[in-house]
C-alpha cells in the first residue's frame, strides 16, 4: 500500500476509534465528567490553534506565489464553518417546534457525521502536504473530537436513545471520518497540490473558528481563579504539543 495512504487511513482509523471512549461516560458520575470536559476543551483550543498558526497557514503561505488567495481561503474556511453551524441550528430550531426528542438526537447524528467526514478530508489533505503537517492535524482533530464526542454521545442520551444504542449510531457516526480522507485521496490522484492549496487553508480557518466561536464561548462558563488557571494551561499545553511537533520537523 502508499505509505501515504497507509499513515492516512490509520490516522482516520485512531480518530473514528475515539467515539469508544464515550463508553466512560456509561461509569462516570456526572461531577467527575463535568471537570474532565473543561481541561479538555481547553487543550482542544490550544491544539487547534496551534494546528492553525504554526503548521497549517506557515505551510500555505511557503507554497503559493500568491498570498492573498490564501487569506481568502482562510477567510473563506471560516464562513463556511459558521454557514454549516448557522444552518444545523436553524434546521433543529424548526424541526424541535414539531416534536421534542427524535428529530433533534436524529439531527445530532446527520451533524456530527458532517463533522467526521470534513474531519477525515482535512487529515487526508493535510497528509498530502507532509507527514508531519499530517501528523498535527490528526492530533490536533484528536483533542477536539474527544470533548466532542463526549458531548455527542450525551445529546443521543437526551434525546432519547439507549446508551449502548447512542453508542452505536455515535460510532457509525465517527466511521464517516474514513470516507472523508478517502474523498480526499481519491482527488488528489494525479493533482495533490490543488487539494491541499484549496483545503488547508480552509482547515486552517475551520479550526480558529471552532475554538474562537464553539469552544471558547464554553469555557467562559467557568469562571472561578481555578478554573480559569486549569484552561489556561491545558491551552497552553495543546499549543506546546503542536510546537513541539513543530520543532521536531
Amino acid at each position: 500500500m502508499n505509505p501515504l495512504w497507509f499513515q492516512t487511513l490509520v490516522s482516520v482509523t485512531i480518530v473514528s476509534l475515539l467515539s469508544l471512549l464515550v463508553v466512560m461516560v456509561l461509569w462516570l458520575q456526572p461531577r467527575t465528567l463535568q471537570k474532565l470536559l473543561i481541561p479538555l476543551i481547553s487543550l482542544a483550543v490550544g491544539g487547534l490553534f496551534g494546528d492553525a498558526f504554526l503548521h497549517l497557514i506557515p505551510d500555505c503561505f511557503q507554497n503559493t506565489k500568491d498570498p492573498s488567495q490564501v487569506s481568502l481561503l482562510i477567510l473563506g474556511g471560516l464562513l463556511l464553518f459558521l454557514t454549516l453551524e448557522k444552518s444545523m441550528h436553524y434546521y433543529h430550531h424548526h424541526q424541535h417546534e414539531e416534536e421534542e426528542v427524535h428529530p433533534y438526537g436524529y439531527l445530532s447524528l446527520i451533524a456530527g457525521g458532517l463533522h467526521n467526514y470534513i474531519d477525515g478530508l482535512l487529515i487526508g489533505a493535510s497528509y498530502l502536504a507532509g507527514f508531519s503537517v499530517g501528523l498535527a492535524t490528526t492530533l490536533a482533530v484528536i483533542l477536539h473530537e474527544i470533548p466532542h464526542e463526549l458531548g455527542d454521545f450525551s445529546i443521543l442520551v437526551k434525546a432519547g436513545f439507549k446508551p449502548l444504542k447512542a453508542l452505536f449510531f455515535n460510532f457509525f457516526s465517527a466511521l464517516l471520518a474514513i470516507a472523508g480522507a478517502l474523498t480526499a485521496l481519491a482527488l488528489s490522484i494525479g493533482n495533490p497540490e490543488s487539494v491541499t492549496r484549496i483545503i488547508l487553508p480552509m482547515t486552517a480557518g475551520g479550526f480558529i473558528y471552532i475554538a474562537g466561536s464553539d469552544l471558547i464561548p464554553e469555557l467562559h462558563k467557568e469562571k472561578t481563579l481555578s478554573s480559569s488557571l486549569v484552561q489556561i494551561l491545558s491551552m497552553i499545553a495543546g499549543a506546546g504539543l503542536m510546537l513541539l511537533i513543530k520543532l521536531l520537523e
